[in-house]
């Protein structure tokens, strides 16, 4: 029997339990179960109780009073402790039938996902050990990185990154579509969802940095660092390599608008075959939506 599964992750800010609320959210009206696992052991105030919280084996609050560690530090710890005790999270999980999408709530220290290996054991353990579960990754980029193109293709940079690491078909996405309305025309909005070079050399405001910065004769000011010549040749690079991988594209996401969301849910679940294993129903058939987690009904 197939499990299915999505990694929510991102660095901070992107919105990820936001997404994972609006998910819950949209299952729940379309009668469709889910199950839900925070993995982030120092995340607190959830809309919906989680089914398996990492921080009843563990918490990042004590690691770091007790191993006087500070919060990248702890929160490896934290991970290296769960794969040391993995039954915590796969016995609970051995129940949950096809039906289920099991959705991941991760921390958003990216190192996680671009430099230690310790996600990548984790999620061999879940996809290929007795468990089975067909996942993907939700990588979550905010959207307002949009409006400085160096701090974009760094984004994008870490979101193939974590595709490298972690070798695992991702779904990338821009969150909070909402804040970046009447700053950046919808044409332009579309040249962001498949990333190029192209992006660096039409952008005015920087080019004026550059040429401001350039002729200055301290090469080592703040302003010259930031935005001369030196700055400019590897945000180049990195745009470059970005290009020449052509692995990055983005969906856009509002996690207030229900179609939104359920747009970005049918890409994951294309992503995880999802719709392949499910048995055909007959219309009067319904699936219980209660099972699995408690929500917050108000």
């Amino acid at each position: 029997m197939s499990k299915f599964g999505v990694l929510v992750m991102g660095p901070a800010g992107a919105g990820k339990s936001t997404f994972c609320t609006a998910m819950i959210q949209h299952l729940q009206n379309n009668k469709r179960p889910c199950y839900y696992v925070n993995l982030d052991p120092a995340a607190e105030n959830f809309p919906f109780e989680p089914d398996v919280d990492i921080k009843d084996l563990i918490s990042l609050e004590d690691v770091m009073e007790e191993m006087g560690l500070g919060p990248n530090g702890g929160l490896i710890y934290c991970f290296e402790f769960l794969l040391e005790n993995l039954d915590f999270l796969t016995e609970p999980l051995d129940t949950v039938t096809e039906e289920y999408l099991i959705i991941f709530d991760m921390p958003g220290q990216i190192e996680l996902y671009t430099h230690v290996p310790i996600l990548p054991t984790l999620v061999k353990h879940l996809m290929r050990g007795s468990l089975n579960i067909n996942m993907c990754a939700a990588y979550l980029l905010e959207s307002t990185f949009i409006i400085d193109r160096p701090k974009f293709f760094a984004g994008t940079l870490s979101a193939m990154s974590a595709m490298l690491m972690l070798e695992m078909p991702h779904v990338n996405i821009l969150s909070k579509m909402d804040l970046v309305k009447g700053q950046v025309a919808r044409k332009d909005l579309k040249r962001f969802i498949d990333p190029d070079i192209g992006l660096l050399d039409d952008n005015p405001s920087r080019a004026m940095e550059y040429e401001q910065t350039d002729g200055d004769s301290d090469p080592m000011a703040t302003h010259n660092i930031m935005g001369g010549s030196s700055f400019k040749r590897l945000n180049r690079a990195v745009a470059q390599l970005i290009d020449d991988f052509s692995m990055v594209s983005f969906l856009q996401l509002d996690a207030q608008n229900e179609d939104s969301v359920g747009a970005v849910i049918s890409y994951i679940d294309d992503a995880i075959q999802y719709h392949e294993a499910q048995e055909p129903r007959e219309p009067k058939d319904e699936i219980e939506t209660d099972i699995g987690y408690d929500a917050m009904d108000g």
